[in-house]
């Protein structure tokens, strides 16, 4: 069973973004300016606050729950970073592909071929419990999954498909041709193709993916790959109101003296 190398711990993303109070009653108005028409050209091109500290959370969480490394020490069990102010412990736990690659077969090839996959879904079944049946998945990146059409699509021109493969003619009288394979099923087990944009920023020059057992346990039912969190937990808003609240115009208590609200994107 592959589990992570420590245990009672749980990971924590977060997000900060700051405005000043200047700011914020201008914000729909500078947004509007960049907008703009074919007889304007835009000044300035602004999402809102809450939308770059909700994309900033969400790729920071997937970054981190796809590659994350730990800074656990197996022997001791303790944190190797800690925050240099107040000397609390920073934990970073794994993501799944640090957890995956200890137990996976690699592969490295130069140019995909049907017969690489058919290598790699050999492994897959020689670890898996059932032998026909079993669905895997690849998640690719943008390169890998171009190389996989290619692939599929010079296979099956040597192969005696009917038009439906390869072509469709429309009503209009035109000819739609090619296809998108997504997925590739060979003696009794099916691999599923899923296109990761986000593997794309850890490998933007090299075709990169991960062929993963998704099929449940037969015992007990539960999946193959799994996260938890707690309840509510996973994605937390919270607001620093500085002066002039968090409009920039309104009066009352304030968190900090400072001219400036700082929104957190926490779970």
């Amino acid at each position: 069973m592959n589990l992570e190398k420590f245990r009672g711990y749980i990971s924590t993303h977060r997000c900060d973004i700051d405005y000043s109070a200047m700011y914020k009653p201008m914000e729909d108005v500078f947004i509007q300016i960049g907008k703009g028409d074919s007889n304007n050209d835009p000044v300035y091109r602004l999402p809102k606050c809450e939308k770059v500290l909700v994309e900033s959370f969400l790729a920071v969480r997937e970054g981190k729950q796809a590659w994350g490394k730990s800074n656990i020490d197996v022997k001791t069990g303790k944190p190797t970073l800690f925050e240099p102010e107040t000397g609390r412990e920073i934990i970073t736990s794994e993501g799944a592909i640090p957890q995956i690659e200890r137990f996976a077969t690699k592969f490295v090839f130069n140019k995909l071929s049907v017969a690489w996959l058919k290598k790699a879904l050999n492994v897959l079944v020689a670890k898996s419990e059932k032998k026909l049946g079993n669905k895997y998945a690849v998640i690719c990146n943008t390169l890998l999954w171009d190389d996989v059409q290619q692939c599929i699509d010079l296979f099956l021109k040597d192969r005696h498909t009917d038009g439906d493969f390869l072509w469709s003619k429309g009503s209009n009288g035109y000819v739609a041709a090619g296809a998108t394979y997504d997925t590739y099923t060979y003696g009794g087990n099916t691999i599923g193709f899923k296109l990761d944009a986000s593997l794309d920023v850890e490998f933007p020059d090299r075709k990169y993916g991960l062929m993963i057992d998704l099929t449940p346990d037969t015992k007990t039912g539960k999946s193959a790959l799994a996260q938890f969190t707690f309840k509510n937990g996973e994605f937390i808003q919270n607001k620093i109101l500085g002066v002039g609240g968090e409009n920039g115009l309104t009066g009352g208590p304030v968190s900090s003296p400072v001219a400036a609200t700082k929104l957190t994107a926490f779970g």
